[in-house]
């Protein structure tokens, strides 16, 4: 028996077989012709959509960035026509002396979502007149933990303040409602 190689596309006819094996150029035509197609680009599509995502994201973030331009330019030209003072120009950080300032808010639930680290704003709300902010930007330094009956008269919180906003603090808290905006 007579052996041939794997690249050999007949296979060796045995002795005694009686039919013979097609020749192989007659077996593989095809019945009719394949058309002509363009090439496949695999992989491209998700390069695409992601490029474009990205598009959107800079048009949204540029539009943003616009009306944000817009609001701070309209808001300083709108205090200027109402004869607004131009806002203070605080001393720098380093030259003011900061103190440890308790504080009752009137509002015991908005202090149970204060941690220490946040800014806030304290805003005292008198009977009469408009509320005014007695603090801007205040950091929380310690929420005591919750007393017996805290919803009644409010709750503490401790703020490193200036020691004049300090004063005004107290001031504030012996003649109105103290309250607190998160900043």
């Amino acid at each position: 028996m007579s052996r041939t190689s794997p690249d050999s596309p007949v296979p060796p006819a045995s002795p005694d077989s009686p039919v013979p094996h097609p020749s192989p150029s007659s077996a593989c035509r095809p019945a009719r012709p394949v058309p002509p197609f363009p090439p496949l680009r695999v992989g491209r599509a998700g390069g695409r959509l992601r490029r474009a995502v990205h598009r959107k994201r800079r048009v949204a973030s540029a539009g943003l960035a616009v009306v944000a331009a817009a609001l701070a330019v309209g808001g300083t030209e709108a205090r200027a026509s109402r004869g607004a003072a131009p806002p203070e120009v605080k001393p720098s950080p380093a030259a003011v002396r900061m103190v440890s300032a308790p504080v009752r808010i009137a509002d015991a639930a908005t202090v149970r979502l204060l941690r220490p680290g946040d800014r806030v704003d304290v805003v005292a709300a008198e009977r009469t007149g408009p509320p005014r902010v007695v603090a801007a930007g205040a950091r929380v330094t310690e929420v005591p933990a919750p007393e017996k009956g805290w919803g009644d008269g409010g709750a503490l919180v401790v703020l490193s303040v200036p020691r004049e906003t300090a004063r005004a603090l107290v001031g504030a808290g012996a003649v109105a409602r103290l309250a607190v905006a998160l900043c």
